[in-house]
């Protein structure tokens, strides 16, 4: 319970931040490319897949949802990051860190629970190629993914509605890049509390990391097993092609999530909170057009033809003024 010379805060301050201006400028820079990147890498996929008939098939349906995802996983902290770089004050409001870890959680659940279902695509792709048409179809595509958002923008509601009604009366220096669910817990006043809500996130975390991890595992296993089958060396790397790039995103994604999350009683410096940080929140969706589309001849390709186009409607356009 709050004393009477208390004051709740309301706002937080952004401590992980350079605080000269040329360390701010500097990190400014590539971080506003990285997140430049994304959200055009990202588009450019979703718009290849839409429209080029070809590509609407369960996998592409799944990247180019992914690919939306990443949007606004990364929308929820990079731009306030890039802000706060450039502002003297580098705070914000109790209520917009709350909707800022809602948002954060909500869309990395969601990608979490994607990853899952393409790891179950794959699976049924090469395990069980006959009946795999009939089984994944666009309907159960769209049921899948909506399934996703769904699991994804209800699980961090309890953690978010019981954070909302914990006092912050001390210090209000967030020892982070964004609000997450540790840093500020940390804060709050009330210690038994935030003690019992640590060791809760904490635990609810395991879970749903463990629980994918275990899913996507099992899948895989079931596909190098049927792969490890195939007789011919082409046609094994022609299966395990079609895996490559979710397993990379997968073994990126997950990996520095587990760092942050399953960590429970250690404890990190604030110099490697923020590297781990960066990893998942910034890094990891940087790559992922990258490996999305670097890797994918049929999306190169589709890349090609319309960039093809493009400049041809510019030349006759050019040409007509």
């Amino acid at each position: 319970m709050e004393s009477p010379n208390q004051s709740t805060t309301q706002e937080f301050i952004f401590s992980a931040f350079p605080y000269s201006w040329e360390g701010s400028v500097t990190c400014f820079v590539p971080l506003l490319f990285i997140y430049t990147f994304i959200v055009f890498g990202n588009l450019v996929i979703i718009t290849v897949v839409q429209l080029n008939a070809h590509l609407h098939t369960p996998m592409y349906f799944f990247i180019s949802a992914l690919s939306f995802l990443e949007i606004w996983y990364t929308t929820s902290t990079i731009p306030k990051m890039l802000a706060s770089l450039l502002s003297e004050k580098k705070s914000i409001s109790l209520n917009g860190c709350l909707l800022q870890m809602y948002f954060f959680h909500s869309t990395g659940i969601s990608e979490v629970c994607l990853l899952t279902a393409m790891a179950f695509d794959r699976y049924l792709a090469i395990c069980s190629p006959l009946h795999y048409p009939t089984i994944m179809t666009p309907r159960l595509c769209a049921q899948l993914t909506f399934s996703c958002c769904v699991c994804g923008f209800i699980t961090p509601l309890p953690e978010i509605a019981w954070i909302s009604t914990l006092p912050f009366c001390g210090s209000n220096h967030l020892e982070h890049i964004f609000c997450d669910f540790l840093p500020v817990l940390r804060l709050a006043c009330t210690d038994p509390q935030a003690i019992v809500m640590i060791q809760v996130v904490d635990i609810v975390h395991a879970v749903e990391i463990i629980t994918a991890v275990m899913l996507i595992f099992m899948s895989y296993i079931g596909i190098v097993a049927v792969i490890l089958r195939i007789r011919s060396a082409e046609g094994r790397h022609k299966a395990f092609s079609t895996c490559v790039s979710h397993l990379t995103v997968f073994l990126l994604f997950f990996g520095s999530v587990a760092l942050m999350y399953l960590r429970f009683s250690a404890t990190y410096s604030l110099f490697w909170d923020t590297v781990i940080a960066l990893a998942f929140a910034v890094l990891s969706p940087f790559f992922n057009p990258i490996i999305y589309s670097l890797r994918n001849k049929e999306i190169k390709e589709a890349i090609k033809k319309h960039w093809g186009q493009a400049k041809i409607f510019f030349h006759k356009t050019k040409d007509l003024k």
